[in-house]
């Protein structure tokens, strides 16, 4: 047996099933509601972030936007649970920022704040974009703080609409 590619065209040459239907994306955030949780530690990473997804959140119609600031990265999951559980929100954003050090801190405060942040998603039904950079140095974060808080906001908006289709 060989292989022969699709014509091109066809659907399955353009990665679509044409018998299928697809649930487009939409970054449409009329009438959501988000939450953010941003860690104050490593702050002026944080507020680049925040700053980010807050003009994000605006450009895309997100009129009602709530923001909770904790300590650090590990306090974000239990911010996000509890707003989750509130009923108020169609999404939620976690904003940090965690920097290697000379420790093994690192790793466990990286671990299990990404572990938390999955586990409220997954046991609440409300999506939550994780926004909480690892990176290795102060640079690094500042590089990446602007367009990560963007694409959170993005993102967030998107798995609240994708979320309300499949329902």
């Amino acid at each position: 047996m060989s292989f022969k590619p699709n014509p091109p065209g066809t659907p399955a040459a353009t990665g679509k099933c044409g018998d299928i239907r697809e649930i487009e994306p939409n970054l449409a955030g009329v009438g959501l509601r988000v939450g953010i949780v941003m860690a104050r530690f490593n702050k002026d990473i944080g507020e680049g972030l925040l700053s980010g997804c807050c003009h994000e959140l605006r450009r895309l119609g997100v009129a009602e936007t709530t923001l909770a600031t904790v300590p650090g990265a590990l306090e974000i999951p239990l911010t996000l649970q509890t707003m989750a559980k509130s009923g108020k929100f169609d999404a939620l954003v976690a904003l940090g920022c965690v920097i290697r050090g000379e420790t093994y801190h690192f790793e466990i405060v990286a671990n299990e704040s990404a572990r938390g942040v999955s586990e409220v998603q997954l046991a609440t039904g409300i999506p939550v974009a994780n926004a909480v950079l690892t990176t290795e140095n102060d640079e690094q974060a500042e590089v990446r703080m602007h367009q990560k808080g963007v694409e959170a906001a993005q993102c967030a908006v998107e798995m609240a609409n994708l979320l309300k289709a499949v329902k």
